[in-house]
C-alpha cells in the first residue's frame, strides 16, 4: 500500500511555537523598536506577524519586560544625575589656641589703629598750626612794606600839619592834601597826638616837661609831631611837651 504524503510537521520546518515564525528568509530574528516607553515588536515580514492572531501574546510579554528595564535605567540615570544624598558636617570643635591667636591678633590691629589715627590727627593740628603761621607771616610782611612806602610820605604830612598851622593849606592845595590823606588812611594809617591827651610813654615821646596846676595827671600840653599808627602797629610816636601836676 503506497503511503499519502504526509503533511509538513511545523517542528520539521523550523517555524516557531503559535506560528509566529517568519515565512521569509530563514535565519531572520524579530527585532524590537523603543520609542516613547512603548515598544513594537515587528519581524522582517510584516505579513508573517499579521498571520496567526496567537502570535501578539508573546510579543506583548516582551514589551512589558522592555519598559520596566527602561523604566529602571531611568531611576539610575536620575539618581546618577542627583548625586550622593547630602548629609550635614558636624561642626567642628573650636581650638581654644586659634582663638586665641585670633583675639591676639585683633588687639594688634586696634592697636595699629590708634596708633594711624593719632598720627592723623598730629599730622592735622601740624598742618593748622603751619596755615596759621603762613597767614600771619604773610601778613606781617604785607603790613611791613605798607608802612615802609608809608614812613616815606610821613615827612610830606607834616609839612601839610606845618602849613594847617599857618593857614597856608587853602585852595586847591588844601584839596589835594585832604585828598592824600583820605587816601592813606585806606591804607590803615592812622594819625595820633593831641593836646590835652594823657600822656602815654608807649605812644608818645616827651621832649619837653613843665608842671602844671591846671592837671591832675601827666598831660600832653603841646605837639610838636604828631604820631601815626598803621593798625595796631606804632609806624611812628608822636613829639609832644608834658606837663605834670603840682
Amino acid at each position: 500500500m503506497t503511503d499519502k504524503p504526509r503533511a509538513a510537521d511545523p517542528e520539521s520546518t523550523g517555524s516557531a511555537p503559535g506560528g509566529s515564525a517568519s515565512a521569509g528568509k530563514a535565519g531572520e530574528e524579530p527585532r524590537v523598536v523603543i520609542r516613547n516607553k512603548r515598544k513594537i515588536t515587528e519581524t522582517a515580514r510584516p505579513d508573517a506577524a499579521a498571520a496567526d492572531a496567537g502570535t501578539d501574546v508573546p510579543a506583548e510579554g516582551l514589551v512589558e519586560e522592555a519598559e520596566v528595564v527602561v523604566d529602571e535605567i531611568q531611576v539610575e540615570a536620575a539618581e546618577a544625575e542627583a548625586g550622593p544624598p547630602v548629609v550635614d558636617a558636624p561642626a567642628e570643635p573650636v581650638d581654644a589656641a586659634a582663638a586665641t591667636s585670633l583675639g591676639a591678633e585683633l588687639e594688634a590691629l586696634r592697636a595699629e589703629l590708634d596708633e594711624r589715627t593719632r598720627d592723623l590727627q598730629r599730622v592735622s593740628a601740624e598742618y593748622a598750626n603751619y596755615r596759621k603761621r603762613v597767614d600771619r607771616d604773610r601778613g606781617l610782611v604785607t603790613e611791613q612794606a605798607t608802612g615802609a612806602v608809608l614812613a616815606a610820605l610821613l615827612p610830606i604830612l607834616d609839612d601839610l600839619d606845618r602849613a594847617r598851622e599857618h593857614g597856608d593849606l587853602v585852595g586847591p592845595f588844601g584839596a589835594v592834601a585832604e585828598q592824600l590823606t583820605t587816601a592813606l588812611g585806606k591804607f590803615g594809617l592812622t594819625p595820633f597826638g593831641e593836646k590835652g591827651d594823657p600822656f602815654d610813654p608807649t605812644l608818645h615821646e616827651a621832649v619837653a616837661h613843665q608842671t602844671s596846676a591846671d592837671v591832675t595827671e601827666p598831660t600832653c600840653v603841646q605837639v610838636m609831631r604828631r604820631g601815626y599808627q598803621i593798625g595796631e602797629r606804632l609806624l611812628r610816636p608822636a613829639l609832644v611837651a608834658v606837663a605834670d601836676p603840682e
